[in-house]
């Protein structure tokens, strides 16, 4: 107990970098970058006391000096193996994060998984996965860890998630053992740590795409094979906890993985060369994006998206990275310049099953 008293004093009184005041050594750490801070951290009590206090992502948040980093779920179909990856997007490096807690070793596929961020607090969510799993883990990119949260009402797969109003939602999919839908849905609140049941869906919805717009969270079944039918899709209203019917040109002309940016909904089309489109509510329809084409010699599917501002990002086979800039004209249409970022040999035989964009 001596010990950890002197300890302790002995951390309180070093100073972060010898011969600097310690809130000028405070900008110093805060301005090292994300990727080596498991490194930094090692490098003292102080130094790692600092930068895994939460207060040290505040800092750069208010300061303006957090930088977005890309992180991708990614799986490798022949080996089956599961991991996570970020890109940063100033330097081009990736790098590969801690693998997920032991109890999602035995998942069958990753896409009996489902993700959802908090960008701004630079944490990443992955609920449920199997028959009998009610797991829940978040990644927290400050002190590059896993932790267990507690566990979702009800054992799902296959099921929607997403971040409404600060709030993780978990929308339908299966549970039981012989893979029955359900519509049940509940909510997360990570300042509480606790799970409570919200409004039903109306209808089973099998798993396609889902986007968060505001304080709505929409989620659709996509087209299916033969096309016959048209997808059935609904969304939610967080401020009043009701779920209603998404209007035709919304859910007919939903073709593709979806990402919002600036509170528009775009998709990334799967058939043809792969156009961009943006949702219209005014008509209740959707048009392409002009401008350059996705790059589509260097991308093959599956695709997973997300953006942030007016940048989007689409993650394809391999893991190479397709960066696109939105910008809106004067007559209201959209437009989108794409850059590509490569991929680590290492990742030729990962496809990514999800994608974030989390500043650190």
């Amino acid at each position: 107990m001596a010990e950890q008293e002197v300890d302790e004093t002995r951390t309180k009184t070093q100073p972060l970098i010898p011969g600097l005041p310690n809130d000028i050594a405070e900008l110093c750490l805060l301005r090292l970058p994300y990727p080596y801070h498991a490194l930094f951290r090692s490098v003292s009590s102080s130094w790692n006391k600092t930068i895994t206090n939460p207060r040290f992502l505040f800092s750069k948040q208010s300061l303006s000096i957090s930088s977005p980093y890309l992180f991708v779920f990614a799986f490798n179909k022949s080996t089956a193996k599961m991991q996570w990856q970020s890109l940063d997007l100033t330097s081009g490096r990736w790098f590969v994060l801690p693998p997920m807690p032991k109890s999602f070793n035995q998942i069958s596929s990753p896409h009996a998984l489902s993700c959802a961020s908090s960008p701004r607090q630079g944490k990443l969510f992955v609920l449920g996965g199997g028959d009998l799993n009610r797991s829940a883990v978040v990644y927290t990119a400050l002190t590059n860890r896993w932790s267990c949260i507690s566990p979702m009402m009800s054992p799902r797969t296959y099921f929607n998630a997403g971040n409404v109003n600060g709030k993780i939602m978990a929308v339908g999919g299966s549970v039981g053992g012989n893979g029955e839908a359900t519509t049940e849905v509940e909510s997360y609140d990570p300042d509480n740590d606790t799970w409570t049941a919200v409004k039903k869906v109306p209808m089973v919805l099998a798993k396609y795409d889902s986007a968060v717009i505001g304080k709505k969270m929409c989620v659709t079944e996509g087209w299916a094979w033969p096309f016959m039918f048209p997808p059935m899709g609904q969304v939610y209203d967080s401020d009043e906890d009701t779920w209603r019917e998404m209007s035709s040109g919304m859910k007919e002309g939903w073709t593709g993985v979806s990402v919002v940016i600036r509170d528009r909904l775009f998709v990334i089309s799967e058939h043809g060369d792969f156009p961009m489109k943006v949702y219209c509510s005014d008509d209740d329809t959707w048009r392409y994006v002009s401008g350059e084409k996705l790059p589509a010699d260097k991308m093959r599917r599956p695709f997973a998206v997300t953006g942030e501002d007016d940048r989007v990002f689409v993650v394809a086979g391999g893991l190479n990275v397709a960066a696109g800039r939105v910008s809106e004209g004067q007559n209201g249409e959209f437009s989108v310049q794409w850059r590509m970022v490569s991929s680590p040999k290492s990742s030729t035989q990962f496809s990514p099953a999800s994608c974030h964009v989390l500043y650190v």
